[in-house]
């Protein structure tokens, strides 16, 4: 195993605090649904494809993870970072800052 996958490995499990159980069940939501940018003509934000993407990476044995899967587990940590520094002031409970995060796996009030 080379050292930059554990290192990616490790970063997005810090990034993605959500069980993969817990994201499904919120990728189901209306307000998951409701966020994020949509592609040209797409019908489903980056955000909630992402999403899905983080549950069949969750679900995956270490040895199972592709080039692809770590490719994606580096831009989940890279937009969380990101995103993540962008929180607004206030009470962030019902917000589409948080329910961004939370398409991507991580739920800022835990």
């Amino acid at each position: 195993m080379a050292d930059d996958e554990k290192q990616t490995r490790d970063d997005f499990h810090d990034a993605v605090n959500m069980t993969a159980s817990q994201l499904e069940k919120w990728l189901d939501t209306d307000e998951s649904k409701s966020v994020g940018q949509k592609k040209d003509g797409a019908t489903e934000s980056t955000g909630h494809e992402s999403g899905r993407h983080i549950v069949a990476i969750l679900g995956k044995k270490q040895g199972d993870l592709t080039d692809e899967d770590h490719a994606h587990m580096r831009k989940v940590v890279g937009y969380v970072a990101r995103h993540s520094e962008q929180r607004p002031s206030g009470d962030v409970t019902e917000t589409k800052w948080r329910y961004s995060l939370m398409n991507w796996g991580h739920d800022p009030l835990k």
